[in-house]
């Protein structure tokens, strides 16, 4: 006999809860076996890197190639990344606040849907239905990149709305899952205060006299031109985020955005990372501090490519002055952050951003265009769940 999943149900305590809240990111793997099958999603994301009607017969290729050199620089970290467990300590912790600010959308569960490793979004989605969200149970997609890209954040919506329509279908029996999304934060002074904090805590460990002219570069992750060339949003949102995060520190310091992890021939969004700081410690600006800017807590970019190569470069250059700003891990202020991101979008009532719902300038995607619509479209369900 097939058991019945009971329904998400309201207490007297909580008018509109339970609410899930599902963490977005691309994840990363546990394990050195895991490296692989990471690595052959990862390639086979023509949202991510677009190798056009190749991309089933280059991305495996690819990802078989690298998947020696990549599982080396995971072993270097310590054998796996530390994504998940970042991401499920930052997300607990945002529950428990909630909870207490919230007590009429509680209790607050935690989800992640991760694109690339596990939980992957199909896992996190049957857990949810599993649960008995699947009868009109309010749940929210909350972006892990603050700055949105349709490499990312797009491509993990592209995902859950795929999931969606296979596990519930067009027409949901009971309803469905009721979904709203935090699509994008680049500017909330939670963020900007939390990445200053780390930046002022690296400054305050050169001497004094050489404190106002230590360098300060933000490092992101690039994009493929012809991604940015469609009109992706991604690098004026993360231009905008050092800006706020300069205004703070009252730009103290001298700073630069740049640009890391290209893959592959084509051109990508620079300057690159590791050249502008080989550059800067030969033209004799030995004292630098990278930032990771566009991500939210360590992983292989930071702990390798900036810790182990990019610094470890420049120190051989004789750029001994060259250090990074620690991630935001663990950082109370960036947990606070993101409790408040999440309230104030459970109060708004609203399903997404108004920019979510404009699609990109040269986009012709069919796939955002649908996964766009579903979650416009679900702004009156939403607005009905919550008040």
């Amino acid at each position: 006999m097939a058991t019945v999943v009971p329904p998400v149900t309201q207490s007297s305590t909580s008018r509109n809860g339970p609410t899930a809240m599902v963490f977005m990111n691309m994840g990363g793997p546990q394990t050195l076996p895991e490296v692989g099958p990471f690595l052959s999603r990862l390639f086979a994301d023509a949202d991510l890197i677009p190798l056009g009607r190749l991309q089933n017969y280059l991305g495996p290729l690819i990802s078989r190639r690298r998947t020696p050199k990549i599982q080396d620089q995971y072993a270097s970290i310590g054998g796996g990344s530390p994504i998940r467990k970042w991401s499920e300590y930052q997300l607990n912790e945002m529950c428990k606040i909630l909870d207490q600010r919230c007590p009429e959308s509680a209790p607050h569960k935690s989800y992640l849907a991760f694109r690339y490793a596990d939980p992957l979004t199909e896992e996190m989605y049957q857990k949810l239905l599993d649960d008995g969200f699947g009868k009109q149970g309010r749940a929210v997609a909350f972006t892990q990149y603050p700055q949105y890209s349709c490499s990312t954040t797009g491509s993990s919506l592209n995902e859950l709305w795929k999931w969606r329509t296979r596990l519930e279908g067009q027409k949901p029996e009971g309803g469905g899952v009721k979904w709203s999304v935090i699509d994008r934060w680049p500017v909330h002074p939670g963020l900007i205060e939390a990445f200053a904090q780390n930046i002022e805590a690296q400054l305050v460990t050169y001497p004094e006299e050489v404190r106002k002219d230590v360098v300060l570069l933000f490092s992101a992750h690039s994009l493929p031109m012809s991604v940015v060339n469609r009109g992706d949003t991604y690098p004026a949102e993360v231009a905008a985020t050092v800006h706020a995060v300069m205004t703070r520190l009252n730009f103290s310091n001298p700073y630069r955005l740049c640009w890391q992890s290209q893959v592959g021939p084509s051109a990508w969004l620079g300057a690159q990372t590791s050249d502008t700081v080989l550059a800067y410690v030969r033209k004799g600006h030995k004292d630098l501090i990278l930032i990771p800017i566009a991500f939210t807590s360590d992983h292989i970019e930071t702990l390798f490519e900036l810790d182990q190569e990019v610094i470890h470069e420049a120190h051989k250059e004789g750029g001994t002055g060259v250090k990074r700003a620690e991630s935001l891990n663990g950082s109370a202020t960036f947990i606070g952050a993101l409790a408040d991101v999440a309230e104030g979008h459970l109060r708004s009532g609203e399903t997404c951003s108004r920019q979510m719902g404009i699609r990109c300038q040269g986009c012709k995607s069919e796939r955002c265009l649908e996964q766009k619509r579903f979650f416009m479209n679900t702004e009156r369900d939403v607005q009905e769940v919550i008040r």
